[in-house]
């Protein structure tokens, strides 16, 4: 007999997936949220003996959990952790460890990618071109691989996840990939996300609106309260505020928060091991502690949301040779304006500043960080140039 112990996200369930392809009736699958396992373990070591082969897979356990699972492991018990977090790699000191974060080909790992990987090379399951390509969707939209590549169906596959019951998403999940000779979504599922990516626009519309930012340990983050739809919404709202680190998304009554950046050079897993969490580089999360919740919603409580860039713009636009102006609450204008020696120089109400920058975007991330500037539409911009040319005749 199996038992499989896995994360209730998509990563995970699609590790229980594999494993019923595998072992059919022979496996128990539970799914569990972080705080969750734990509670699954314990049972497990007091009520299962050594004859169930246990694999846990996407999720770590505690420090007491770890050491009942080295004692079980050496009095003969059969045990498999399968993770792709950097926080887990300790893990690998275990011989019932297996943690890899990046694959010898430099690709990022899911914990569904490694167990695929572990059955297959333990002959437990026999490798398809459904399965395969069902496992590199889960892994490319677990990474945030499938944005680089514009493979939207991996999107499209946690959205199904999601419109869908666990067991109903694991029900047409296992018949799809012992049935077909590859992976895809049928007419009904195709309709139904489509008109769930038109729901998730109009989410993002609004959210944008209530976006505020912050600074938290040298950090500059911006702060919405959401329940859903994290990952879009963390990753557009990274793409259309660049100066923007990470987007730190709070959701009160699951008393849970999330982090999202979309710049290489940031680990937000790093941000989230600070209050007690982890995940990835570019996603990651932590339960909401009274820390966490003091610093981005209480010490953010006041702040007035960041006003948009405005959009459509065919004269005031970025890297315009003649400047590109934008304004604050303050009603202050600031004019971005290229140099002689290929630098980038800031005017703040017709003065020219000393300080220059080696580029745009950092002068623009300079406006935004220290004075929340925003794009000022064409008509501003028009009307601000008409005053200009009538003060000097």
């Amino acid at each position: 007999m199996y038992k499989l112990l896995s994360h209730n996200d998509l990563d995970g369930v699609g590790c229980g997936i594999l494993a019923k392809l595998s072992f059919g009736e022979q496996v128990k699958v539970r799914y569990n949220s972080i705080s969750g396992l734990n509670r699954e373990v314990e049972w497990f070591l007091e009520n299962e003996g050594k004859e169930t082969f246990l694999f846990i897979t996407d999720l770590s356990v505690s420090e007491e959990n770890e050491k009942r699972l080295e004692e079980f492991f050496q009095a003969g018990g059969k045990v498999k952790l399968i993770d792709h977090h950097k926080t887990a790699l300790r893990y690998n000191d275990y011989k019932w460890g297996h943690v890899v974060v990046e694959g010898e080909e430099g690709k990022l790992t899911s914990a569904t990618s490694l167990l695929y990987e572990y059955l297959i090379s333990h002959q437990l399951m026999e490798p398809s071109d459904a399965t395969a390509e069902f496992v590199e969707l889960v892994r490319q939209y677990d990474t945030w691989e499938w944005e680089k590549n514009e493979n939207h169906h991996a999107q499209r596959l946690n959205a199904l996840f999601f419109l869908l019951s666990i067991d109903q998403f694991e029900e047409k999940m296992i018949s799809r990939l012992q049935t077909s000779d590859h992976f895809y979504f049928d007419e009904f599922e195709t309709k139904i996300l489509d008109m769930e990516e038109n729901k998730i626009d109009r989410y993002i519309r609004r959210k944008r609106r209530e976006l505020v930012q912050t600074e938290v340990g040298g950090l500059f983050a911006g702060v919405v309260y959401a329940e859903s739809y994290h990952s879009e919404l963390g990753n557009e709202l990274g793409k259309e505020n660049p100066h923007l680190d990470y987007i730190a998304i709070l959701n009160i009554g699951g008393k849970r928060m999330g982090f999202r950046t979309i710049h290489d050079h940031i680990d937000v897993s790093d941000v989230a091991t600070q209050f007690g969490g982890g995940g990835h580089a570019k996603a990651s999360g932590c339960t909401l502690t009274e820390d966490a919740y003091k610093q981005f919603a209480i010490d953010t409580y006041h702040l007035e949301p960041l006003p948009e860039d405005a959009k459509r713009n065919r004269y005031n636009v970025k890297e315009s040779t003649f400047g590109t102006m934008y304004k604050n609450r303050s009603d202050e204008i600031y004019l971005i304006y290229p140099l002689e020696n290929g630098e980038w120089g800031i005017e703040k109400n017709k003065t020219i500043t000393e300080q220059t920058h080696p580029s745009f975007e950092e002068a623009e991330k300079f406006l935004k960080r220290k004075y929340s500037v925003w794009l000022v539409n064409d008509d501003n911009f028009v009307r601000n140039l008409m005053e200009e040319v009538k003060k000097a005749k």
